[in-house]
C-alpha cells in the first residue's frame, strides 16, 4: 500500500496529535507500506487558507501514484477547496486523522464560526476518518452526517516506556512529603497551566510541588505570562519549569510523581491523560472534550469545569490531606490504564481501515 501523509511543519512536533501521526506512520512502515511524508509549512490560519490557490501544491499532488492519501485534519484550512480540485485529477480516497475539531476550541464567536465553516467544508471533501475519540466521532458527525465511513482508533496506553508494579505505587503513595504534581503539555492557553497556577495559589506552599513539562517555544506571550504569574503569586519555589523532555526523562518524571494535572480546555482525546494512568497517576482534566472517555471523576481521577481554579484547588486539597485516597484513585489510575489498547492494536485497526478501500 502506498501511502501519501498531508501534514503541517515536522511529523517529529511533540504534541499528542503528532504522536498518533508517528505511530500510524511507523506501523505502516513497518508492515511494508511505502509512506511519502508531505509537509506545508505552518503560518496563521487565513495565511494557510491561500493554500487552496496553490497549483504547485496542487500540482504536485495530482501527479501522485498513492492508494490513499492521508491528511492530518489539522491541515483542513489547506485544503477545504483543493480538495474539491484534486477530485477530477486524482482516483485515490482521500482518508481524515481527526484528532480534535478547531472548532470546538475556546475562541471568540466570530472565529469559532469561520472554523466551523471552513472544517465542515472540508469534512465533506474526505472519503473517510479515522477518529481518535467517540468524542470526536460525534463532533464529526454533528457537522457532515453519517454518509462517510469512519473508525474509532483510540490512542496508545505505551507511549512512554517502562512501568510500575502495584507495590511501588501504593510506595510512592504513602511516603511522606509534599504531592509531587506534573503538568504534561506544551505551554499554550488550551491546555490550562495558568488555572493551576491559580488553584496552587490557594492552597499551603509546604503542602505540593510542580513540575511543568511542554514545550516553552510554540507561544512567548503566553510563556511569559505564566513566568510572571508564578512571580506575582510567589510561587517560584514550588514551581519547575522544564521545557520538552526526552520520553525517557518523562517518563521518570512520571514515575516520581503522585498527580497528572492538565486542566485543557478542550481534548480530542488527552494522551496524555493514559500515559500519565499507566504510570499509576490519578489525572485532572476539563470537562470539555473526550477526557471523560478516560477519567471516571472521583474513581481514576477528577474532571473540572474549564477555568475554574476553586474546584481545581479542592481536588487537588483532597489528595493533599487523604493519602489514603490518593492511593485507592492511582491504582483505579493504573488498572484503568490497562485496558487501553497499545498503539501497534490502534495502527493495526487504522490500517485495517485504509484498506477497506482498496477493495
Amino acid at each position: 500500500m502506498q501511502v501519501g501523509l498531508l501534514i503541517y511543519g515536522s511529523l517529529d512536533t511533540i504534541s499528542g496529535g503528532f504522536i498518533y501521526d508517528r505511530h500510524l506512520v511507523r506501523y505502516l512502515r513497518e508492515q511494508g507500506d511505502l509512506v511519502e511524508v508531505i509537509s506545508l509549512p505552518w503560518r496563521r490560519y487565513g495565511a494557510s487558507l491561500l493554500d487552496n490557490l496553490n497549483s504547485r501544491l496542487h500540482r504536485a499532488l495530482e501527479q501522485t501514484a498513492f492508494d490513499v492519501l492521508l491528511q492530518d485534519e489539522l491541515v483542513h484550512p489547506s485544503c477545504f477547496w483543493l480538495n474539491r480540485r484534486l477530485r477530477s485529477r486524482i482516483t485515490c480516497p482521500i482518508v481524515a486523522i481527526v484528532h480534535h475539531l478547531r472548532c470546538r476550541e475556546h475562541h471568540p464567536a466570530w472565529h469559532s464560526r469561520l472554523y466551523r465553516r471552513v472544517e465542515k467544508s472540508y469534512l465533506a471533501t474526505v472519503d473517510g476518518f479515522i477518529c481518535v475519540s467517540r468524542t470526536t466521532q460525534q463532533d464529526v458527525e454533528d457537522l457532515v452526517g453519517r454518509q462517510r465511513p469512519l473508525v474509532v482508533a483510540s490512542p496508545g496506553r505505551d507511549g512512554l516506556p517502562g512501568a510500575l508494579t502495584p507495590e511501588a505505587i501504593t510506595a510512592r503513595a504513602t511516603a511522606p512529603g509534599p504531592l509531587q504534581i506534573i503538568f504534561v503539555g506544551n505551554l499554550i492557553p488550551r491546555k490550562g497551566l495558568h488555572t493551576l497556577l491559580a488553584a496552587l495559589a490557594h492552597l499551603p506552599r509546604d503542602d505540593w510541588r510542580l513540575t511543568v513539562a511542554g514545550s516553552l517555544d510554540l507561544d512567548a506571550a503566553y510563556v511569559e505570562a505564566s513566568r510572571r504569574q508564578i512571580k506575582e503569586a510567589d510561587l517560584a519555589p514550588q514551581v519547575t519549569l522544564l521545557g520538552a523532555l526526552p520520553v525517557q526523562e518523562l517518563a521518570a518524571r512520571c514515575a516520581a510523581s503522585h498527580l497528572l494535572a492538565v486542566p485543557s480546555s478542550y481534548e480530542g482525546f488527552g494522551i496524555v491523560y493514559l500515559e500519565g494512568m499507566h504510570f499509576g497517576l490519578p489525572a485532572i482534566a476539563g470537562t470539555a472534550g473526550a477526557a471523560k472517555e478516560i477519567i471516571t471523576h472521583g474513581h481514576n481521577g477528577f474532571l473540572v469545569p474549564h477555568g475554574n481554579p476553586e474546584a481545581l484547588a479542592h481536588h487537588i486539597e483532597l489528595l493533599i490531606q487523604d493519602r489514603e485516597l490518593l492511593l485507592k484513585m492511582s491504582l483505579a489510575a493504573h488498572r484503568s490504564a490497562a485496558v487501553h489498547p497499545t498503539w501497534n492494536e490502534t495502527a493495526a485497526r487504522g490500517r485495517a481501515f485504509l484498506q477497506s478501500f482498496l477493495g
